[in-house]
Protein backbone atom coordinates (compact mmCIF):
# COMPACT_ATOMS: atom_id res chain seq x y z
CA UNK A 1 0.00 0.00 0.00
CA UNK A 2 1.31 3.83 -1.13
CA UNK A 3 1.76 5.41 1.87
CA UNK A 4 0.27 9.13 1.15
CA UNK A 5 1.44 12.25 2.14
CA UNK A 6 -0.26 14.54 4.63
CA UNK A 7 -0.23 18.46 5.30
CA UNK A 8 0.63 18.25 9.34
CA UNK A 9 1.21 22.19 9.28
CA UNK A 10 1.58 24.89 7.33
CA UNK A 11 4.49 23.72 4.89
CA UNK A 12 4.93 20.85 6.26
CA UNK A 13 3.92 17.28 5.00
CA UNK A 14 4.74 14.11 5.99
CA UNK A 15 3.81 10.69 5.49
CA UNK A 16 1.75 8.84 6.90
CA UNK A 17 2.94 7.06 10.16
CA UNK A 18 1.39 4.49 12.10
CA UNK A 19 -2.09 2.69 12.96
CA UNK A 20 -1.71 -0.56 11.34
CA UNK A 21 -3.84 -2.24 12.88
CA UNK A 22 -6.41 -0.17 12.31
CA UNK A 23 -5.38 -0.29 8.85
CA UNK A 24 -5.87 -4.32 9.54
CA UNK A 25 -9.29 -3.64 10.50
CA UNK A 26 -10.27 -1.94 7.42
CA UNK A 27 -8.72 -4.95 4.93
CA UNK A 28 -11.13 -7.05 7.70
CA UNK A 29 -13.93 -5.10 6.47
CA UNK A 30 -12.79 -4.92 2.60
CA UNK A 31 -12.77 -8.87 3.09
CA UNK A 32 -15.87 -9.45 5.92
CA UNK A 33 -18.27 -6.52 5.12
CA UNK A 34 -20.46 -4.53 7.44
CA UNK A 35 -23.87 -5.26 9.25
CA UNK A 36 -23.74 -2.07 10.92
CA UNK A 37 -22.18 1.50 10.54
CA UNK A 38 -19.21 2.10 12.41
CA UNK A 39 -18.73 5.45 14.27
CA UNK A 40 -15.21 6.02 15.06
CA UNK A 41 -14.38 8.38 18.40
CA UNK A 42 -11.75 9.84 19.69
CA UNK A 43 -9.60 12.99 21.56
CA UNK A 44 -9.17 15.77 18.81
CA UNK A 45 -6.22 15.82 16.14
CA UNK A 46 -5.73 11.86 17.39
CA UNK A 47 -5.32 11.11 14.09
CA UNK A 48 -9.14 10.20 12.39
CA UNK A 49 -8.65 11.91 9.62
CA UNK A 50 -4.87 11.23 8.49
CA UNK A 51 -6.20 7.39 8.84
CA UNK A 52 -9.20 7.72 6.88
CA UNK A 53 -7.50 9.47 4.21
CA UNK A 54 -5.08 6.37 4.19
CA UNK A 55 -7.96 3.99 4.35
CA UNK A 56 -9.61 5.53 1.37
CA UNK A 57 -6.24 5.04 -0.63
CA UNK A 58 -6.24 1.20 0.51
CA UNK A 59 -9.81 0.59 -0.19
CA UNK A 60 -9.32 2.47 -3.65
CA UNK A 61 -6.25 -0.46 -4.25
CA UNK A 62 -8.66 -3.07 -2.95
CA UNK A 63 -11.11 -2.10 -5.71
CA UNK A 64 -13.37 -0.14 -4.10
CA UNK A 65 -15.40 2.97 -5.15
CA UNK A 66 -14.68 5.87 -2.21
CA UNK A 67 -16.14 8.52 -1.59
CA UNK A 68 -14.53 10.51 1.58
CA UNK A 69 -15.97 13.79 2.62
CA UNK A 70 -14.78 16.47 5.29
CA UNK A 71 -17.12 19.58 5.58
CA UNK A 72 -15.27 21.06 8.62
CA UNK A 73 -12.05 20.86 6.25
CA UNK A 74 -13.63 21.32 3.51
CA UNK A 75 -12.56 18.16 1.17
CA UNK A 76 -13.90 15.65 -0.27
CA UNK A 77 -12.34 12.58 -3.03
CA UNK A 78 -14.31 10.72 -4.95
CA UNK A 79 -12.30 7.63 -6.31
CA UNK A 80 -15.36 6.08 -8.34
CA UNK A 81 -16.12 4.89 -12.02
CA UNK A 82 -19.19 6.83 -13.12
CA UNK A 83 -18.73 10.19 -13.63
CA UNK A 84 -22.05 11.64 -13.10
CA UNK A 85 -21.22 11.39 -9.20
CA UNK A 86 -17.85 12.95 -8.90
CA UNK A 87 -19.61 15.88 -11.24
CA UNK A 88 -22.68 16.14 -8.81
CA UNK A 89 -20.57 16.56 -5.59
CA UNK A 90 -18.80 19.31 -7.54
CA UNK A 91 -21.61 21.01 -8.61
CA UNK A 92 -22.84 20.82 -4.81
CA UNK A 93 -19.56 22.30 -3.92
CA UNK A 94 -19.03 25.00 -6.57
CA UNK A 95 -20.16 28.04 -4.84
CA UNK A 96 -18.02 26.40 -1.39
CA UNK A 97 -20.38 27.75 1.13
CA UNK A 98 -21.01 26.18 4.62
CA UNK A 99 -24.29 25.85 3.08
CA UNK A 100 -23.41 23.62 0.32
CA UNK A 101 -21.00 21.39 2.22
CA UNK A 102 -24.14 20.57 4.44
CA UNK A 103 -26.01 19.89 1.33
CA UNK A 104 -23.30 17.73 0.28
CA UNK A 105 -22.69 15.72 3.47
CA UNK A 106 -26.47 14.06 3.03
CA UNK A 107 -25.89 14.01 -1.24
CA UNK A 108 -22.96 11.60 0.02
CA UNK A 109 -25.67 8.72 1.36
CA UNK A 110 -28.02 9.18 -2.06
CA UNK A 111 -24.58 8.86 -4.08
CA UNK A 112 -23.33 5.71 -2.63
CA UNK A 113 -26.83 4.44 -3.10
CA UNK A 114 -26.45 5.48 -6.73
CA UNK A 115 -23.41 3.86 -7.19
CA UNK A 116 -24.57 0.62 -6.15
CA UNK A 117 -28.11 0.77 -8.36
CA UNK A 118 -25.77 0.92 -11.38
CA UNK A 119 -23.68 -2.01 -10.19
CA UNK A 120 -20.73 -1.24 -8.42
CA UNK A 121 -19.91 -4.20 -6.00
CA UNK A 122 -17.45 -2.60 -3.87
CA UNK A 123 -18.25 0.66 -2.55
CA UNK A 124 -17.24 2.69 0.60
CA UNK A 125 -18.28 5.84 2.47
CA UNK A 126 -16.19 7.87 4.50
CA UNK A 127 -18.14 10.72 6.35
CA UNK A 128 -15.53 12.73 8.33
CA UNK A 129 -16.63 15.03 10.95
CA UNK A 130 -20.35 15.74 9.31
CA UNK A 131 -22.00 15.46 12.46
CA UNK A 132 -20.25 18.94 13.46
CA UNK A 133 -21.49 20.77 9.84
CA UNK A 134 -24.92 19.28 9.91
CA UNK A 135 -25.65 19.71 13.81
CA UNK A 136 -24.88 17.24 16.57
CA UNK A 137 -28.85 17.36 17.05
CA UNK A 138 -28.92 15.33 13.71
CA UNK A 139 -25.78 12.28 14.42
CA UNK A 140 -28.41 10.04 14.42
CA UNK A 141 -30.39 10.02 11.79
CA UNK A 142 -27.47 10.80 9.55
CA UNK A 143 -26.05 7.31 10.82
CA UNK A 144 -29.60 4.91 10.44
CA UNK A 145 -29.33 7.11 6.70
CA UNK A 146 -25.74 5.28 6.25
CA UNK A 147 -27.29 2.45 7.90
CA UNK A 148 -30.08 2.04 4.80
CA UNK A 149 -27.07 1.71 2.72
CA UNK A 150 -26.53 -1.65 4.22
CA UNK A 151 -29.97 -2.98 5.36
CA UNK A 152 -32.01 -1.85 1.79
CA UNK A 153 -29.68 -1.43 -0.50
CA UNK A 154 -31.08 -0.31 -4.12
CA UNK A 155 -29.35 -3.28 -6.10
CA UNK A 156 -27.03 -6.24 -5.01
CA UNK A 157 -23.52 -5.73 -3.74
CA UNK A 158 -20.30 -7.82 -2.79
CA UNK A 159 -19.19 -5.26 -0.10
CA UNK A 160 -20.24 -1.93 1.56
CA UNK A 161 -18.54 0.01 3.72
CA UNK A 162 -19.91 2.96 5.98
CA UNK A 163 -17.54 4.57 8.02
CA UNK A 164 -18.29 7.78 10.44
CA UNK A 165 -15.83 9.74 12.48
CA UNK A 166 -16.51 12.04 14.99
CA UNK A 167 -14.44 14.36 18.41
CA UNK A 168 -17.31 15.17 19.83
CA UNK A 169 -18.81 13.35 22.79
CA UNK A 170 -22.52 14.42 22.68
CA UNK A 171 -22.74 13.19 19.16
CA UNK A 172 -21.46 9.86 20.26
CA UNK A 173 -23.64 9.63 23.07
CA UNK A 174 -26.50 10.44 20.63
CA UNK A 175 -25.59 7.77 18.49
CA UNK A 176 -25.21 5.23 21.37
CA UNK A 177 -28.75 5.49 22.16
CA UNK A 178 -29.49 3.38 18.97
CA UNK A 179 -28.32 0.43 17.65
CA UNK A 180 -27.53 1.57 13.89
CA UNK A 181 -24.10 2.07 14.70
CA UNK A 182 -20.83 0.49 16.41
CA UNK A 183 -18.90 2.78 18.51
CA UNK A 184 -14.90 2.16 18.12
CA UNK A 185 -12.87 4.30 20.03
CA UNK A 186 -9.45 5.49 18.46
CA UNK A 187 -6.52 6.86 20.96
CA UNK A 188 -3.51 9.10 20.41
CA UNK A 189 -0.95 7.29 19.11
CA UNK A 190 1.65 4.81 20.36
CA UNK A 191 5.25 6.26 21.35
CA UNK A 192 6.17 3.93 18.49
CA UNK A 193 3.98 5.42 15.59
CA UNK A 194 4.21 8.82 17.18
CA UNK A 195 8.54 8.92 17.15
CA UNK A 196 7.97 7.98 13.14
CA UNK A 197 5.90 11.61 12.78
CA UNK A 198 8.22 13.42 15.46
CA UNK A 199 11.07 12.51 13.03
CA UNK A 200 9.61 13.79 9.93
CA UNK A 201 9.42 17.54 11.77
CA UNK A 202 12.13 20.22 10.40
CA UNK A 203 14.30 22.44 12.33
CA UNK A 204 14.64 22.60 16.51
CA UNK A 205 12.47 21.07 18.38
CA UNK A 206 12.38 19.56 22.33
CA UNK A 207 13.94 15.69 22.72
CA UNK A 208 11.47 13.04 22.18
CA UNK A 209 10.65 11.96 25.36
CA UNK A 210 9.90 15.87 26.30
CA UNK A 211 7.14 16.21 22.98
CA UNK A 212 5.04 12.68 24.00
CA UNK A 213 5.08 13.91 27.79
CA UNK A 214 3.48 17.14 26.20
CA UNK A 215 1.05 15.74 23.85
CA UNK A 216 0.74 12.08 24.73
CA UNK A 217 0.73 11.18 21.17
CA UNK A 218 -1.54 13.92 19.65
CA UNK A 219 -0.49 14.70 15.81
CA UNK A 220 -2.32 17.62 16.12
CA UNK A 221 -1.23 18.91 19.38
CA UNK A 222 2.03 18.37 17.80
CA UNK A 223 1.78 20.51 14.98
CA UNK A 224 0.46 23.28 16.82
CA UNK A 225 3.27 23.00 19.31
CA UNK A 226 5.52 23.65 16.25
CA UNK A 227 3.69 26.15 15.20
CA UNK A 228 4.03 28.07 17.93
CA UNK A 229 8.21 27.40 18.61
CA UNK A 230 7.25 25.11 21.05
CA UNK A 231 5.56 27.20 23.51
CA UNK A 232 3.66 25.40 26.04
CA UNK A 233 2.07 28.10 27.57
CA UNK A 234 0.47 29.88 24.37
CA UNK A 235 -1.41 26.47 23.76
CA UNK A 236 -2.34 26.17 27.20
CA UNK A 237 -3.96 30.22 27.13
CA UNK A 238 -5.08 29.75 24.24
CA UNK A 239 -7.47 26.14 25.07
CA UNK A 240 -8.39 28.60 28.71
CA UNK A 241 -9.83 31.15 26.46
CA UNK A 242 -11.18 29.09 23.76
CA UNK A 243 -12.79 26.41 25.99
CA UNK A 244 -13.98 29.07 28.24
CA UNK A 245 -12.15 27.76 30.94
CA UNK A 246 -12.18 30.70 33.64
CA UNK A 247 -16.41 30.72 33.22
CA UNK A 248 -16.32 27.14 33.73
CA UNK A 249 -13.65 27.48 37.11
CA UNK A 250 -15.78 30.22 38.41
CA UNK A 251 -19.69 28.79 37.85
CA UNK A 252 -18.49 25.70 40.06
CA UNK A 253 -19.24 25.20 43.90
CA UNK A 254 -17.12 24.79 46.10
CA UNK A 255 -17.31 21.01 46.03
CA UNK A 256 -17.48 20.90 42.38
CA UNK A 257 -14.43 22.92 41.93
CA UNK A 258 -12.70 20.50 44.99
CA UNK A 259 -13.48 17.52 42.56
CA UNK A 260 -12.01 19.02 39.65
CA UNK A 261 -8.82 19.59 41.07
CA UNK A 262 -8.46 16.46 42.18
CA UNK A 263 -9.56 14.84 39.07
CA UNK A 264 -6.51 16.92 37.09
CA UNK A 265 -4.55 14.11 39.57
CA UNK A 266 -6.79 11.22 38.47
CA UNK A 267 -9.86 11.76 36.06
CA UNK A 268 -11.32 8.52 37.56
CA UNK A 269 -12.75 10.41 40.17
CA UNK A 270 -15.36 12.13 38.09
CA UNK A 271 -16.89 8.57 37.59
CA UNK A 272 -19.02 9.20 40.75
CA UNK A 273 -22.63 10.19 41.12
CA UNK A 274 -21.45 13.64 42.09
CA UNK A 275 -18.98 13.45 39.22
CA UNK A 276 -20.64 12.87 36.73
CA UNK A 277 -22.56 16.14 36.06
CA UNK A 278 -18.82 17.81 35.83
CA UNK A 279 -17.62 15.13 33.49
CA UNK A 280 -20.66 15.73 31.44
CA UNK A 281 -19.91 19.57 30.90
CA UNK A 282 -16.28 18.57 30.33
CA UNK A 283 -17.26 16.30 27.43
CA UNK A 284 -19.50 18.76 26.03
CA UNK A 285 -16.19 20.87 25.73
CA UNK A 286 -13.93 18.65 24.28
CA UNK A 287 -11.37 18.12 27.38
CA UNK A 288 -12.29 14.83 28.73
CA UNK A 289 -13.09 11.05 27.00
CA UNK A 290 -15.50 8.74 28.94
CA UNK A 291 -16.29 5.23 28.18
CA UNK A 292 -12.20 3.91 27.28
CA UNK A 293 -13.02 0.57 29.72
CA UNK A 294 -12.65 -1.90 29.05
CA UNK A 295 -9.80 -1.95 26.79
CA UNK A 296 -10.57 -4.66 24.88
CA UNK A 297 -9.28 -4.65 21.49
CA UNK A 298 -12.24 -5.38 19.44
CA UNK A 299 -13.92 -2.10 21.05
CA UNK A 300 -10.68 -0.12 19.58
CA UNK A 301 -9.80 0.74 15.94
CA UNK A 302 -6.22 0.95 17.36
CA UNK A 303 -4.01 0.51 20.44
CA UNK A 304 -5.93 1.25 23.06
CA UNK A 305 -4.17 3.71 25.77
CA UNK A 306 -2.35 2.32 29.14
CA UNK A 307 -4.72 1.11 31.73
CA UNK A 308 -3.49 3.81 34.20
CA UNK A 309 -0.83 6.89 33.36
CA UNK A 310 -1.10 9.77 35.27
CA UNK A 311 1.55 11.69 33.71
CA UNK A 312 -0.77 11.77 30.69
CA UNK A 313 -3.98 12.21 32.28
CA UNK A 314 -5.04 8.56 31.48
CA UNK A 315 -7.55 6.73 34.08
CA UNK A 316 -8.78 3.47 33.79
CA UNK A 317 -12.48 4.88 32.97
CA UNK A 318 -11.75 8.19 31.89
CA UNK A 319 -8.51 10.37 30.21
CA UNK A 320 -7.90 13.88 29.50
CA UNK A 321 -7.65 14.33 25.80
CA UNK A 322 -4.21 15.76 26.13
CA UNK A 323 -1.62 16.67 28.75
CA UNK A 324 -1.80 19.84 27.65
CA UNK A 325 -5.84 19.66 28.36
CA UNK A 326 -5.11 18.73 31.68
CA UNK A 327 -2.85 21.19 32.40
CA UNK A 328 -5.13 24.17 30.77
CA UNK A 329 -7.36 23.45 33.42
CA UNK A 330 -4.92 23.67 36.42
CA UNK A 331 -4.03 26.66 35.53
CA UNK A 332 -7.67 28.02 35.07
CA UNK A 333 -7.87 26.32 38.71
CA UNK A 334 -5.27 28.66 40.05
CA UNK A 335 -6.04 32.11 38.21
CA UNK A 336 -8.15 33.82 40.98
Amino acid sequence: MEKIKLRLTRGIYVEFADREQALKRIEYWANHGMSVVHVIYGPEGCGKTAWLKQSAELLRELGFEVIYMNPIEKEFMAEVGIEDVKKRLLEILREATSESWVKAAWALIDLTRELIKAGRRRTAVLADDVFQAIGLDKAAIYVKGLLGILEYPPGDYDVAITIAATSEGISKREIGRHRWAYLDAMWNMTKEGFKQLYEQLPGPKPDFDGAWRLTGGNPKLLAQLHEVHWDTNELINELIRGRGLINLVRSLSDDERELLTKAVEDPDVLMSRDGIPLLNRLIELNLIVDNIYPRDKNLWIDQPPPERDPELGIGKFVAWQTPIHKEAVRKALTSD
